[in-house]
């Protein structure tokens, strides 16, 4: 019982097979270079099993009992994915109602070759009270060229027989062949009994696309006009979710060169989605917990190429280089008002759960929550009419009309961004200096609002006292007596105050414009840059077609 309720924490089968690959992936720091995920077979039976192998340092006898224990993890890099010690179990168990793993092990010139089993079948038809792990460990003799048994004859004759018993294979002689293939060093796990649907069908699908594993009969249909149906259907954020190669090419924000993916004999390419962003922007977020910085995040945030067909948005938020949350919707939008908007981050400073399929509900994740929603407001706002969209406009706050220059709101008047459809850095919490100060903030324009139908209020007020006493000086009314009144042609009155805001923003609207043409500058820059690079490119392809030929004319 306690297997079973571990392994339905994962309520996504692909969350489980992502989980195994996180043991490959870890393994790259002990010389990794590849991960086999595939179909095999159970030779018992020829039902379909699930076969994940990799190259890195296998697991010693005392490493693979823990791995085949509860709640131990032995990995101690800040750059370790896994740190639990449950992944194993509840990801194979997930998947599957038996695994049995082989793993090769080279240390001190010692080699170590072990099996064990973990078996659901086996536990429930014996009907066990305690969880049974049979494990046989083996050693290379140099001198003898042979393999010697190790932990003593009897342990390992009775857990040899569970294993010929209720593994896929009948003798000792076939589970040394599953080392064959192994190298040196390395894991091979095959997860078998696979678990069916509610339909009575196989959950993971390995028919329907011979280089892939699909989920059975989850294609999400996606209602909107039928000419961009198909458009999105075939995305990306919709595909990701039945389509296992599809989910493992965005499944790591950056792998090293010499690692490989390897799906059902063919490597997985990665995909990167902010190449699939039009518009970008690079926005800087600082969280923050009892008044100290946790971590400096940049967010890749723009429209989806395919916008404005697309009816996709959210955030993939990665955590130590491993996707947990994909195209996360963080806001629902009714008037389009999000809609197409994609960013990419990675998110160190946030716990995820178990699973890696979601977050801990921490103080710090709701505040990132709540950054996210105001940054797809604040792209969509300022890059709808982009795509085509039309810009919202929103209806100024009653005023008492006054001076032609005072109908603007007093401050900012427009936000500061190096360009509209190209910026390297922008930082709006930075540029408004919080949400609330923002312009298209309705409680900050009301706000704002209020304060100039007040002052109006007082100007007129000041003007009927000038009028009936027939004075240049007035006294009361609030103001203060040393304050200097101006008399406009139309005999309306600006104090000196107003009249510093409105010199004020003159200048804020000057650097605005400086910003902008900054922006440009840099965009010209980047332009160029990207030119010397694909020139280089070139020249560097010429290079090595040269050598190439060289070398066969010497040969």
């Amino acid at each position: 019982m306690f297997l079973h309720s571990n392994a339905t924490s994962h309520k996504w089968a692909f969350g489980a097979i992502a989980e195994l690959l996180d043991n490959a992936v870890d393994e790259i720091q002990n010389g990794a270079t590849f991960v086999i995920v595939d179909k095999t077979s159970n030779p018992r039976n020829g039902s379909p099993a699930l076969l994940i192998q990799d190259d890195g340092g296998g697991m010693d006898p005392e490493a693979m009992r823990r791995c085949m224990s509860f709640g131990f993890s032995d990995k101690k890099s800040e750059f370790a994915i896994g740190q639990y010690g449950n992944g194993f179990k509840t990801s194979s168990m997930r998947l599957g109602a038996d695994v049995i793993v082989f793993s090769r092990h080279v240390n001190n010139r010692s080699m170590t070759q072990s099996i064990g089993l973990l078996s659901y079948t086996f536990l429930t038809r014996k009907q066990l009270d305690r969880i049974v792990v049979p494990m046989v460990n083996y050693e290379f003799n140099t001198s003898t060229e042979s393999l010697e048994i190790l932990n003593g004859k009897e342990h390992f004759v009775s857990n040899l027989s569970l294993l010929l018993c209720w593994s896929p294979f009948s003798s000792e002689a076939d589970l040394l062949k599953q080392f064959e293939d192994i190298g040196p060093h390395g894991t091979k796990v095959i997860i078998y009994n696979l678990w069916f649907d509610d339909d009575g069908c196989l959950e993971m699908d390995f028919d329907k696309d011979p280089k892939d594993i699909r989920i059975a009969g989850d294609i999400k249909k996606i209602d909107t006009v039928p000419a961009w149906k198909r458009v999105n259907e075939q995305h990306i954020a919709n595909q990701f979710r039945y389509s296992l190669r599809v989910y493992l090419s965005i499944l790591y924000l950056r792998l090293p060169e010499s690692f490989q993916i390897i799906l059902r004999g063919q490597v997985v390419e990665p995909h990167n989605i902010a190449d699939d962003l039009k518009y970008p922007e690079y926005i800087v977020y600082r969280p923050q917990a009892g008044g100290c910085v946790e971590a400096t995040i940049v967010t890749t945030i723009g429209f989806l190429k395919e916008a404005p067909q697309v009816n996709i948005h959210g955030f993939n938020v990665y955590h130590k280089n491993r996707l947990i949350l994909p195209f996360w919707q963080v806001v629902r939008y009714l008037d389009s008002r999000g809609r197409g908007v994609v960013g990419i981050l990675q998110a160190d400073f946030v716990e995820p759960t178990h699973n890696k399929q979601d977050f801990e509900r921490t103080s710090l994740f709701q505040k990132l929550e709540i950054r996210l929603k105001e940054m797809t407001w604040e792209y969509w706002d300022f890059h709808c009419k982009l795509i085509g969209y039309q810009e919202k406009k929103r209806l100024p706050a009653p005023v008492t009309p006054l001076h032609p220059s005072l109908h603007k709101p007093l401050g900012v008047e427009k936000p500061v961004m190096l360009n509209k459809s190209f910026s390297p850095v922008v930082n709006r919490k930075a540029a408004f200096g919080n949400w609330e100060q923002h312009p298209t903030n309705p409680r900050s324009t009301l706000e704002r609002g209020s304060d100039n139908k007040r002052k109006a209020y007082e100007l007129i007020d000041l003007q009927k006292m000038k009028m009936h006493a027939g004075e240049e000086n007035v006294k009361g009314v609030g103001f203060s007596q040393n304050k200097q009144i101006i008399a406009t042609p139309a005999g309306q009155v600006v104090d000196q105050e107003t009249i510093s805001l409105m010199q004020e923003n003159k200048k804020l609207h000057a650097k605005c414009l400086e910003f902008e043409k900054t922006g440009e500058e840099l965009k010209l820059k980047v332009t160029k840059l990207r030119s010397k690079i694909q020139e280089a490119q070139h020249e560097y392809k010429r290079l090595l077609a040269e050598l190439e030929s060289l070398d066969v004319k010497e040969e």
